[in-house]
């Protein structure tokens, strides 16, 4: 019988609206069985889910039928509808448009897991590692050059 055989390991990070601090500690284990619930529904497995009250961090193993994009919006958008509806009803919640993917080696998979497990100490601390995190436009400076080309082209 012929099998598809996969490693397709990735590192997913989104954020609250704004970075508004809305992930309060009594919600996040309700919001993070709500994201497991549907990776799960979608043939993917969490191997790590964690984050702080502002971000979360998933690295998910995925099977080759289902994208990215898709996963992640899954995810954001029941995990947005249970927590105005269900975990904390009324309440305003609402995740950032974007997010960060990253794709992991198979022999990192425990470095980035622990990572992911201890995401308040490394906030805390300030350990971050920024690869591992969620950039913006001034963290990545190829974004800063291209934008800066980008104006410098349409300048005249």
């Amino acid at each position: 019988m012929r099998r598809n055989f996969t490693q397709l390991y990735v590192h997913l990070i989104w954020a609250t609206w704004d970075r508004l601090p809305l992930i309060d500690l009594d919600v996040q284990e309700p919001i993070y069985s709500v994201i497991a619930y549907e990776c799960k529904q979608m043939g993917c497995h969490v191997v790590s889910i964690g984050g702080i009250n502002n971000h979360v961090h998933l690295l998910v193993r995925f099977p080759a039928n289902v994208a990215i994009a898709t996963l992640v919006k899954q995810i954001k958008g029941s995990s947005s509808h249970s927590m105005t509806h269900q975990i904390k009803p009324n309440s305003f919640f609402k995740w950032q448009g974007s997010y960060a993917a990253l794709t992991v080696n198979p022999q990192e998979i425990d470095a980035v897991a622990t990572y992911i497990h201890r995401q308040a100490e490394h906030h805390d601390q300030q350990t971050c590692l920024g690869s591992w995190e969620l950039p913006t436009g001034e963290e990545i400076p190829a974004i800063k050059i291209a934008a800066s080309r980008a104006k410098s082209a349409y300048a005249d």
